[in-house]
């Protein structure tokens, strides 16, 4: 048998002589393979990314745990004193205080996702009225105890996230006038 280039009637010779009993199930099958090998590839690309996250935000957490684990809040208006007791309550069941106390989050829309995913973490058990109340506090806090850090932010955001900031202050001033 001589082979040409151009000629593939070699290839489809050798394939049709192998014998396979069932030729859906041996795709089926090999589709399938090939579609967990990429997951597994997918899943250990993800945990790399994640771990070196992780890492990073260790380094984080382990900075601003080390920070004051308390606020006086005595001239905060009587219903952010309020918001700070249930903040102390149940953020104090998984960490420590001193970490949302000394992080750098100021703006509203990321307590509101911090605290979001808190809220779904095992054992958090964190109602959305008490949720609430704990962003209340925090919003509130980092705009006045934090302004520096929040004008730095503020500043640096588009205008939709400038917006945002504005409406959730105002609102949370309108709600919690300062003494």
């Amino acid at each position: 048998m001589s082979l040409v280039l151009g000629d593939r009637s070699w290839l489809h010779s050798t394939v049709n002589s192998i014998s396979v009993p069932n030729p859906g199930k041996s795709r089926n099958w090999t589709a399938r393979l090939l579609m967990f090998l990429c997951m597994a590839l997918l899943i250990a690309v993800a945990r790399a990314a994640l771990d070196d996250v992780q890492a990073v935000s260790k380094e984080q957490l382990a900075k601003f745990d080390k920070g004051p684990t308390s606020i006086d809040v005595s001239a905060y208006p009587a219903g952010i004193q309020e918001s700070y007791t249930a903040f102390r309550q149940k953020c104090s069941l998984c960490h420590t205080l001193a970490r949302p106390i000394n992080c750098d989050f100021a703006l509203p829309d990321e307590w509101s996702h911090y605290i979001k995913r808190m809220m779904y973490k095992p054992g958090s058990n964190i109602s959305p009225a008490q949720a609430k109340k704990i962003y209340q506090f925090l919003a509130f806090d980092s705009y006045v105890r934090k302004k520096a850090l929040f004008d730095d932010k503020h500043s640096k955001a588009d205008d939709a996230g400038k917006a945002d900031a504005d409406a959730r202050v105002k609102e949370l001033l309108a709600a919690f006038p300062p003494k």
